[in-house]
């Protein structure tokens, strides 16, 4: 992808929703069909410290979003989590590999973060192998974590640990 990464605005999120609204997006998170411009205008404006947003262009359409979220438990807080979307004409571009590095530096060299966390649909292969690519490793199996599209479904826990230099 040659596109551009940069801080999600207040004035993005009609285009955020539009991410959310391909059917791959919302079948491959934990969002549901049909999303509300007012649940995004309020995801988008109300951004707490610890939360980071990003979006990603292409050709000037923002076509990929990626949120971002440091724990707040004091005994956790060299942990972070992410979920991501990608609309779905440009999956397999690159867009989920430059929001993922996006992330990882962020997260590796400003943040000093040990540990990055990510559930994933166990049947969503495209996303299993991407986080692989980026160092995350399959720790366990929720069985019927979710229900989508009418049946449960199960999720992996990934994790990527940065171990001591």
């Amino acid at each position: 992808m040659k596109g551009k990464i940069r801080s999600a605005e207040s004035t993005d999120a009609k285009a955020i929703k539009e991410i959310y609204e391909c059917e791959h997006t919302y079948t491959g998170t934990l969002q549901l069909p049909y999303p509300s411009i007012a649940t995004w205008e309020k995801r988008v404006s109300n951004v707490p410290e610890n939360v980071y947003q990003y979006v990603a262009l292409l050709d000037g359409e923002i076509v990929g979003h990626i949120g971002f979220e440091i724990c707040k438990n004091p005994r956790r807080r060299h942990v972070g989590s992410f979920g991501m979307g990608v609309k779905d004409h440009v999956q397999g571009r690159g867009v989920g590999s430059q929001l993922l590095t996006t992330v990882v530096e962020l997260s590796d060299k400003w943040l000093n973060l040990r540990r990055l966390e990510v559930e994933v649909y166990a049947d969503n292969e495209r996303a299993i192998n991407l986080y692989k690519k980026f160092g995350f490793q399959i720790e366990g199996e929720s069985v019927d974590y979710a229900f989508r599209n009418g049946k449960y479904v199960n999720v992996y826990h990934m994790a990527r640990v940065v171990k001591n230099v």
